[in-house]
C-alpha cells in the first residue's frame, strides 16, 4: 500500500504525521508500515539499527517505532543517542522480549510505550494515536438500554 492511499474512512490529517518503522524482519517492517499506512499516516520504514539512526539525524519525524534488537545498533542505543543529541521524538519500542531491566537502570530512556510481540494492530494504532493526538478523546454516547439508578427512599416504618 502507497502511503498517500488512504483507506476509506481514514482522516488526512495523519498524512502530515512523519513515523518511521525500524525492524530487520521484513514481514513485521512492512506489517507496520502497511498498518500505519493504512491509518493514513506517512510511514518510512528501515531494516536495521545503523541505517535508522542515519535516517534519524537526516530527517524529522513525529513518532519512531522500533524493534529493541537490532543490527548495528539496540533500540535501547538509539534512544540514548537520540536524547543525547537533544531529540525528543517519541518512541515505541515493539519487541518480543522488552528490554525493561536496562530502562529500569535508565528511566529517563524510557520510551513513551512499549509493546510486547505478539500483539494485534488495533494495539499498534491506539499507541501511536495516543502519542501523536492526546487531545482526541472518543466520544461516549449513551446507550438508549442503561437506566439510570435513583437512590433509595427509605421507608418509613
Amino acid at each position: 500500500m502507497n502511503a498517500n492511499e488512504l483507506l476509506p474512512g481514514v482522516e488526512a490529517a495523519n498524512a502530515n504525521r512523519r513515523i518511521l518503522v525500524i525492524d530487520e524482519d521484513h514481514d513485521i517492517r512492512q506489517l507496520g508500515f502497511d498498518v500505519l499506512a493504512g491509518a493514513g499516516y506517512y510511514v518510512e520504514a528501515v531494516s536495521n539499527g545503523e541505517v535508522g539512526w542515519k535516517v534519524i539525524q537526516a530527517a524529522a519525524y513525529d513518532l519512531i517505532v522500533t524493534d529493541h534488537k537490532l543490527l548495528g545498533r539496540t533500540g535501547m542505543e538509539m534512544i540514548e543517542k537520540m536524547r543525547a543529541a537533544a531529540m525528543k521524538t517519541p518512541v515505541i519500542v515493539a519487541a518480543r522480549h522488552l528490554p525493561t531491566h536496562e530502562f529500569a537502570r535508565k528511566p529517563w530512556l524510557k520510551p513513551i510505550v512499549m509493546l510486547q510481540r505478539p500483539f494485534p494492530n488495533a494495539d499498534l494504532l491506539a499507541a501511536v494515536k495516543k502519542i501523536l493526538c492526546p487531545e482526541v478523546r472518543p466520544t461516549v454516547v449513551p446507550s438508549p438500554n442503561v437506566v439510570k439508578r435513583q437512590p433509595a427512599m427509605e421507608m418509613a416504618g
